[in-house]
């Protein structure tokens, strides 16, 4: 697409229901008009939810293992198999967590680890049964597509028998850990080990096709291009279209402390993540939720992306341990998320992870 084509067009067409291509997409991405930006994704916002609150929600995220064979270059959180610094939570331990974040309000936990090649899926199975055993009242939104697809290789069984299992002995509704860049070129250069593409985007699609519910991802900001995070909507844009089983797409920032491409890769700031959700906003256009990061960015930034395309705070995320493992540490109480909705303009109201309101 010629680079003459004016930003204002592209954001006119948007407005006027027009789909953006990819490259219309990236045009917009590599744009630096942030302020027109952030004004056609806060009305694209509202016009999706002219409701007079926004959303937050009470979780935890418990990391039941830490080993990981993966060795993705972008995570400082995973130990290798055999390392003593490796773990697999106890049962004790993890109830304990539970039981906290009920305390608290919370009703769901996000249950992710790492590709163990010690845990096979009968134990994954007797984990769900424990939980919701003693916690029938909470959802477990656990393992992103990229575990579920080891899962299934390493049963040597169909993604579908092994989400049918999952679903059975509890499972609620999948994250979407994992997808970091969807292009391939991207993920053979930081995540080779795990999923493709294609593989990822099928355990969705699977538990899409079994009623299933869950949410989108993109952790942008390392070795891809701004056209590459666009060709990565475009793909969840078209299983949206296919199954419109996303209920939310969350982005955030890389963070590269403590990783393999520390000193390698420039960390991007505020700017470049304004300017990503708000295209994510006008390209999205079958996605009806966008969450804030402001587990990467900070509370006040966090605050900020409520006017630059989305419509939720996320998580209280009373515990967090990946993004923490780079150095990057953000703590928030319930009263300051509220507050920071009540900042701009919105009434603070609580959800679940189906987006219905619960307070």
């Amino acid at each position: 697409m010629p680079r003459t084509i004016p930003i204002q067009s592209l954001l006119d067409k948007s407005a006027g229901g027009g789909r953006l291509s990819v490259d219309e997409g990236t045009a917009l991405l590599e744009s630096s008009e942030l302020a027109s930006l952030a004004k056609a994704a806060d009305s694209a916002t509202r016009a999706r939810h002219p409701e007079v609150f926004r959303t937050y929600n009470i979780d935890r995220n418990i990391n039941y293992t830490n080993v990981c064979e993966c060795g993705c270059r972008f995570c400082a959180f995973s130990r290798p198999p055999g390392s003593p610094e490796g773990y697999v939570l106890r049962r004790e331990d993890l109830y304990r967590k539970i039981e906290e974040t009920v305390s608290l309000g919370g009703n769901q936990i996000l249950l992710q680890g790492g590709l163990n090649p010690d845990l096979d899926l009968v134990w994954y199975e007797r984990l769900l049964f424990g939980i919701r055993e003693r916690f029938p009242k909470v959802n477990i939104h656990g393992f992103g597509p990229a575990e579920i697809h080891y899962f299934s290789w390493k049963a040597g069984l169909p993604v579908r028998e092994v989400l049918e299992r999952l679903r059975d002995a509890g499972l609620g509704s999948i994250p979407g850990g994992g997808a970091e860049i969807l292009v391939d070129r991207v993920r053979a250069l930081v995540s080779p080990k795990k999923a493709t593409s294609d593989e990822w985007l099928q355990v969705c699609r699977v538990w899409h096709s079994m009623g299933g519910r869950g949410t989108a991802t993109m952790m942008f900001g390392h070795l891809e291009s701004r056209r590459e995070r666009v060709l990565h909507l475009e793909r969840i844009r078209s299983l949206q279209d296919e199954t419109a089983g996303f209920t939310a797409f969350i982005a955030w920032t890389f963070q590269p402390g403590g990783t393999a491409l520390a000193g390698k890769v420039r960390k991007v700031g505020v700017f470049e993540y304004l300017k990503t959700l708000a295209v994510a906003r006008l390209f999205l256009d079958n996605f009806p939720n966008l969450q804030a990061s402001w587990v990467t960015q900070g509370l006040k930034v966090g605050q900020m992306a409520l006017r630059f395309g989305a419509n939720d705070l996320g998580s209280l995320m009373i515990e967090e341990n990946v993004v923490a493992a780079t150095g990057v540490r953000f703590h928030v109480r319930e009263e300051a998320m509220r507050a920071a909705i009540r900042g701009v303009g919105y009434e603070p109201r609580r959800r679940n992870v189906f987006y219905e309101l619960v307070d």
